[in-house]
């Protein structure tokens, strides 16, 4: 199991740590309610340096990522980012990313995910005929996400970058507490606002950082958080996650996300999901809240009134900023629509439960 350069910071701090991507991370350290609720109302800190990071780089780097992703990377100029996904060629998903444009037409940052990064770069690699520049640089960079809408207050002292006026779904880089070529992102896993920062772990830059983060955010208020209010956190704004959401059987369609998948491009299973969307899908990926009370939890089935199976749960959850059991399944299409009742079978009992739009409220 490997440690992330802040694990020693996390063990002081008491935290309950657990084994996840084959990572030792932090799952709580003053319980997940708690640290939820601070992230939504004011701060948090999430060590995610987990997280994969490829550098691809040269004259093709572009063509390349156009061909492995869905969404169109060429809209990008250098400091913005965008949401996309690496499909395969069955019509399912590899994994789902962010695609960073460092210099236009020339070097680009792909973050993926954690339990993913062997798995990733190798389908790059199978798809990259013009022999495009690559760096795998996951071992080597830390990556903290400030999250809440207040990260960006309690962090500009620490920064010339103006980080209060990032955009979503931009970035800039430079110094930060100090260390010097710090890209800093307005983007996050927890629609409350805030930046992630990534880094290279040098000249103890890791515990400048850190440190420098908490003398100017404890009196604020600013808190660690582990991954266990990471996921509630998403789980709130429908985020969908790989494993659960979003894996090798589900297309983009289906889950949600023809938004980032663009037909102005060649792309792998291009033509399946053109097909797909003609032909209509057969199923959805669909938020809901249960009526009766119950946790959903990821594989419960979901049925009809008569107790016929319609689908799966992916992930589910007790809201804590909301109160009441919430989350998303694949339902058949035919039950897709808002405010139908549906059912989830916990243990031997049919729960109602009804459609709802999601980000939940």
């Amino acid at each position: 199991m490997k440690n992330t350069p802040f694990t020693d910071k996390h063990l002081v701090l008491g935290a309950r740590m657990a084994e996840f991507a084959g990572y030792n991370m932090p799952i709580s350290y003053t319980g997940i309610n708690d640290e939820h609720m601070s992230v939504r109302k004011n701060a948090g800190v999430f060590d995610v340096s987990h997280m994969g990071e490829f550098i691809l780089k040269g004259k093709k780097a572009l063509d390349l990522i156009q061909r492995v992703t869905t969404n169109d990377a060429a809209k990008l100029i250098p400091g913005q980012a965008q949401y996309s996904c690496l499909p395969n060629e069955e019509g399912g998903i590899v994994d789902d990313l962010l695609v960073y444009c460092i210099e236009e037409n020339n070097v680009y940052m792909l973050v993926v995910n954690a339990s993913n990064i062997e798995k990733d770069w190798n389908w790059i690699k199978k798809h990259d005929t013009h022999n495009v520049e690559m760096h795998n640089i996951s071992d080597k960079t830390c990556l903290l996400a400030i999250q809440g809408p207040n990260a960006t207050r309690i962090l500009q002292p620490l920064t010339d970058m103006d980080i209060l006026n990032l955009k979503y779904y931009t970035f800039g880089k430079g110094k930060f507490a100090g260390v010097d070529n710090v890209l800093v992102s307005a983007t996050g896993y927890t629609g409350a606002g805030g930046v992630e920062i990534y880094f290279e772990n040098k000249d103890n830059a890791a515990d400048i950082i850190w440190d420098a983060i908490f003398k100017v955010g404890t009196p604020q208020g600013l808190k660690p958080v582990g991954l266990g209010a990471r996921d509630t956190l998403r789980l709130e704004m429908g985020y969908c996650l790989y494993g659960n959401d979003i894996d090798d059987t589900t297309s983009p369609l289906e889950a949600g996300l023809g938004w980032i998948t663009k037909f102005n491009k060649e792309f792998t299973s291009k033509e399946f999901f053109a097909r797909q969307k003609e032909e209509g899908l057969p199923r959805k990926l669909v938020g809901f809240e249960m009526i009766e009370k119950g946790i959903p939890r990821h594989g419960y089935e979901i049925k009809d009134f008569s107790g016929d199976s319609i689908g799966v749960v992916t992930s589910g959850t007790q809201s804590p900023s909301l109160r009441k059991a919430i989350g998303m399944g694949y339902v058949r299409t035919a039950y897709s629509n808002m405010g139908m009742d549906i059912y989830i079978k916990v243990r031997d009992k049919l729960l109602q439960a009804k459609v709802s739009k999601i980000p939940f409220s």
